[in-house]
């Protein structure tokens, strides 16, 4: 494993974020290997996920192992509460499949019931915004196809964290800190979330070990029991017993029928490239249609690309001009493809993108309309390669930070608040339904070179509305740049957003680490540019594998980077 010695955990925030005023630190350099690879944001994680690989684990069981005590250790991010989407790739099929573990809304979704209860929008904590957790149906589904050790073997070094402990480090403690305010106002004082999560009644201090035994002792149920026992079985029940008690509609009726949807991967090609993501209602589809806008301009010189990002403020102003549109496209079409004729060719097709690309001023910011989304993220990515050269691309979470708030002190549960992201304007692509699944923020990723059947490279990133954003950045700096994964990873980044929810999306953040100059250029071009932090988990934890020279079933090698911006450390063997 590879470790950085700059790296202070307690330097870290509830995201992942290096605290204002901290020194900056150097990027993770980059892991290789021969025989697998598992990055991800938090360094026990990415152990987890190798001793699986070492155990003679494939990718999935060793992304499964990876998400599971992620949801221990980065309770801000993700957990068995929340939805995931997957991309892995078959060595020996040379086939990649997609997979959809995202829930649903309950059956007794009622949108004019909230409207006529006074809501404008589902709130974003409490239990009103609890959609069916789809995480562990699809780590059963994709177990059940590509898995090869026992599920007690997988889940074996979560719930030893949970049981035995970890250690408290920085984002785990102020993430539980300033959640607690907002659960409170939402849910009242003495809620589960405090019970579980700030036992002592103080916070937690840095070193403290942390003890989640009915997280344990759930994990240990489905590695006794199987998967399936979370929606069907006795952790399913209890799990309906838990969400009455709190308010939510969802029934053990809603958990027993939930089921995740094998799906075909959507792409495009970027100079060349063939970028793939999962299809709707994940926004990997906007990430594509922003590529595609890129990609009919033409891109500055390669060494423009470095650790100092883009030294080119044409190109981000492009990519800003772009994200606006790309972004207006998804409030108007995004969402559960069994609801909605959701045009994928035409939004995905070079034609289209070459028409919205006229629209750009490239010397002048616009301002775009209104959001129709609501803002917010709290997530995690990771990604896994086996021996065999399969592949896995995973995002995994909760939502906004620990989600709802609403936390099953029973189970050790706590639960995502996706349906938020639900509109009640019955008008919206997006409204609330009986049995629909939400537009989803949520998209993983993997780069395909020419004439290659095999991944490149494998990646994707945290950071909500950003993440089409982020994974353009990311995907320039390799191809337009050429540079290595941890440069690209590393990068300083920028992305635009309302500045507060249903606001036109003009704010951009960006790093002060770009090159001198930069930042006072996108000002006068009209950008409104707030700085953040350097290395600021605001703007997402990218991480990526890549497989040299066609990875370990070509006699290649990988090579692994996580984000400096994050707690994670790559894991090669």
């Amino acid at each position: 494993m590879t470790a950085n010695a700059d790296r202070d955990d307690g330097n870290v925030d509830g995201d992942g974020e290096i605290i204002a005023g901290d020194p900056v630190l150097v990027p993770a350099p980059i892991a290789r290997g021969l025989r697998g690879a598992v990055v991800a944001p938090h360094h026990l994680a990415t152990a987890a996920g190798l001793s699986i690989l070492a155990a003679g684990g494939s990718a999935v069981d060793a992304a499964i192992a990876t998400n599971a005590a992620l949801a221990v250790v980065m309770p801000s991010g993700c957990g068995i509460g929340g939805d995931a989407f997957w991309l892995i790739w078959d060595a020996k099929e040379g086939r990649q499949s997609g997979l959809n573990g995202s829930g649903r809304a309950p059956a007794a979704a009622d949108p004019a019931a909230l409207r006529r209860d006074g809501h404008e929008t589902i709130p974003f904590r409490g239990p009103l915004a609890i959609t069916v957790p789809g995480a562990v149906r699809s780590w059963g589904d994709a177990h059940a196809r590509f898995g090869r050790l026992s599920r007690a073997d997988i889940l074996a070094p979560a719930i030893d964290l949970a049981s035995a402990g970890f250690a408290a480090w920085g984002g785990f403690v102020s993430a539980v800190e300033a959640t607690l305010p907002l659960v409170e106002a939402a849910i009242g004082g003495g809620s589960g979330f405090e019970r579980v999560y700030r036992p002592h009644g103080r916070a937690w201090r840095l070193g403290e070990p942390v003890r989640l035994p009915a997280l344990a002792a759930t994990l240990e149920r489905l590695a006794d029991v199987g998967f399936d026992d979370f929606y069907d079985g006795d952790v399913g029940e209890r799990q309906a017993r838990g969400l009455a008690a709190a308010g939510s509609a969802i029934t053990a009726a809603d958990l027993r029928t939930h089921g995740s949807t094998w799906t075909e991967p959507i792409a495009t090609d970027y100079r060349g490239v063939r970028v793939t993501t999962h299809p709707p209602n994940s926004s990997g589809i906007v990430a594509l249609e922003l590529l595609n806008i890129l990609e009919t301009f033409e891109p500055p010189a390669a060494d423009a690309f470095g650790p100092a990002g883009c030294t080119d403020p044409r190109w981000i102003h492009l990519g800003i001009e772009a994200s606006k549109l790309a972004m207006a496209d998804r409030d108007a079409h995004l969402t559960d493809p069994e609801f909605a004729d959701i045009p994928v060719d035409r939004l995905t097709s070079k034609a289209y993108a070459a028409d919205l690309a006229a629209r750009i001023d490239e010397r002048r910011a616009t301002r775009p309309p209104a959001a129709t989304t609501p803002g917010g993220g709290g997530t995690i990515y990771l990604a896994t390669v086996d021996a065999e050269g399969n592949a896995v691309s995973l995002i995994e979470s909760n939502y906004m930070g620990f989600g709802s708030g609403v936390v099953d002190p029973e189970t050790g549960i706590h639960y995502q608040n996706r349906g938020s992201y639900c509109s009640l304007d019955p008008d919206h692509p997006n409204v609330l339904a009986p049995g629909k699944r939400t537009l989803h923020t949520l998209m993983p990723g993997m780069l395909f070179r020419p004439g290659e059947a095999a991944p490149w490279i494998v990646t994707g990133s945290m950071g909500g509305d950003a993440q089409p954003q982020i994974h353009a950045q990311v995907v320039s700096a390799l191809v337009d740049g050429g540079v290595d994964v941890a440069t690209a990873v590393g990068a300083p980044r920028w992305f635009v957003e309302p500045d507060e929810h249903f606001a036109p999306p003009v704010e951009v953040r960006a790093e002060p680490r770009f090159a001198p100059g930069v930042i006072t250029a996108l000002e006068k071009m009209g950008h409104p540019v707030t700085e953040t932090a350097p290395f600021d988990g605001g703007l997402g934890h990218a991480h990526a594998i890549e497989l040299v020279e066609g990875g370990p079933a070509s006699g290649g090698s990988l090579a692994a980077a996580t984000d400096p911006r994050s707690a994670g450390l790559p894991a090669v063997r």
